[in-house]
């Protein structure tokens, strides 16, 4: 179905969004809250998430929390919980599963859902069945969401941001002319700073000027999946409603901004090597392995400096990349600078089942610490992860000595009824600090 067919829904593909989630599901287990500017991340020393009040006081997420108790002292602050922020979502999903199977899980707060079909099933229009859905999920999760309606997913994301918080805005195909003409080309989902900044040389400016490009022109001057975006606006669905979950991953990232910033050689690396060993232990999970991998650490003014690596042999143990990489962070981190963040990148994953063996045993040595680190993945899903870890994380295992305004994550002392902390041995192994 093509751009301005008479056709209101060629297909139904809802986008639902909750609003401030984290905050929301704090307010909604602590209903005195409601209506008052609460924020969470107290734990990290930061603003993790804001209720629209205290978003309308001028918090924005990522400030510290010593600037927002300074700035606005009646904001309320809360360490975060994401234990029940999962159990709010997986609730979210199965509400929507009332009206369709159909139910991509996008994110903790976000989850697409394909109507098609179902409308004889659930006896109502798709517009009525988006209004119950959303309905069901604000009575029974005492929390706001914002919908979007629309034939593709990339028009109902749009949708789903036109009226926040509690909005409900459907795009039939006629009318989505008027909504991208309303649309930045920066909001359209898909496109990033650096393609919107190319496309304002050309004068687009938003949606509509976007979707009006020759297909021509668009094949020539951008990437394919920009290319898929443009389709995606002008009515043909091309991103498919995915239930059944991720198969697999190209490539896997794991990121840690801290707080405070720090200068200290040690504690920035140990920040990196636990980046690194949350990548390898969700790498191993899905049984990857990764030649290539890309590194970087965030200064307190945002600037960005890191590199990609080629190690000798796919894998997924930690102790190899930490190895590879240390090298090159000696060469880029500065005495005297401030870093807020480190991050890391798996590139070109693949499986680990093709592994191929070399003439010098390097990779039969590293079988063996794959064998190592399967024991250490077995104790952790008994003993919750980071049960046993590297010795050159344990500063970052340890940095909440190191943000005066960090707290203990609610879980540890906000428990269910009959619920219990974590059990945790804490035992470092393998590694050396510096």
């Amino acid at each position: 179905m093509t751009w301005g067919t008479s056709i209101l829904w060629p297909k139904a593909i809802l986008h639902i969004d909750g609003d401030s989630f984290f905050a929301a599901c704090e307010v909604a287990k602590k209903p005195h809250l409601k209506g008052k500017p609460v924020v969470t991340g107290q734990e990290r020393g930061i603003v993790s998430a804001a209720t629209y009040e205290a978003k309308a006081l001028g918090v924005k997420r990522g400030m510290s929390l010593s600037e927002v108790r300074r700035l606005y002292p009646e904001v309320i602050f809360l360490p975060s919980d994401f234990e029940t922020y999962h159990l709010f979502s997986r609730r979210m999903y199965e509400i929507v599963r009332r009206y369709t199977p159909a139910v991509e899980e996008y994110s903790i707060d976000e989850c697409f859902a394909d109507l098609g079909g179902m409308q004889r099933v659930n006896k109502m229009s798709y517009e009525k069945m988006a209004e119950r859905i959303k309905y069901e999920l604000e009575l029974e999760l005492g929390i706001t969401f914002s919908v979007g309606l629309a034939p593709t997913k990339v028009l109902a994301k749009i949708g789903s941001k036109w009226q926040k918080p509690s909005g409900l805005t459907l795009i039939p195909m006629i009318e989505a002319n008027n909504f991208l003409i309303k649309t930045p080309i920066e909001s359209v989902w898909g496109i990033g700073g650096s393609t919107a900044a190319f496309l304002s040389k050309y004068q687009i400016r938003t949606a509509q000027d976007f979707v009006n490009l020759s297909q021509g022109w668009v094949e020539q001057n951008l990437a394919k999946p920009i290319v898929e975006v443009w389709r995606e606006l002008r009515g043909q669905a091309v991103y498919k409603v995915d239930a059944a979950g991720r198969q697999s991953y190209q490539s896997l990232s794991k990121t840690k901004t801290f707080t405070p910033p720090s200068t200290d050689f040690d504690y920035v690396f140990s920040q990196l090597s636990r980046n690194i060993e949350n990548a390898c232990l969700k790498a191993r999970s899905w049984n990857l392995v990764t030649e290539t991998i890309f590194f970087f650490l965030k200064t307190q003014d945002f600037k960005y400096h890191g590199c990609e690596i080629k190690l000798p042999y796919p894998t997924a143990v930690p102790q190899e990349i930490i190895s590879a990489i240390k090298p090159y962070y000696q060469k880029i981190f500065r005495d005297n600078v401030r870093y807020r963040a480190t991050g890391v990148t798996l590139m070109k994953l693949q499986s680990g089942l093709e592994t191929q063996l070399d003439l010098f045993g390097a990779v039969t040595k590293s079988e063996g610490l794959t064998k190592i680190f399967s024991s250490v993945d077995e104790i952790s899903a008994r003993y919750g992860r980071h049960t046993v870890f590297l010795g050159s994380s344990l500063l970052a295992k340890n940095e909440r000595k190191w943000g005066s305004e960090a707290k203990e994550p609610a879980k540890n002392n906000d428990l269910f009824k009959g619920g219990m902390p974590k059990r945790r041995l804490n035992i470092p192994m393998l590694g050396e600090i510096g």
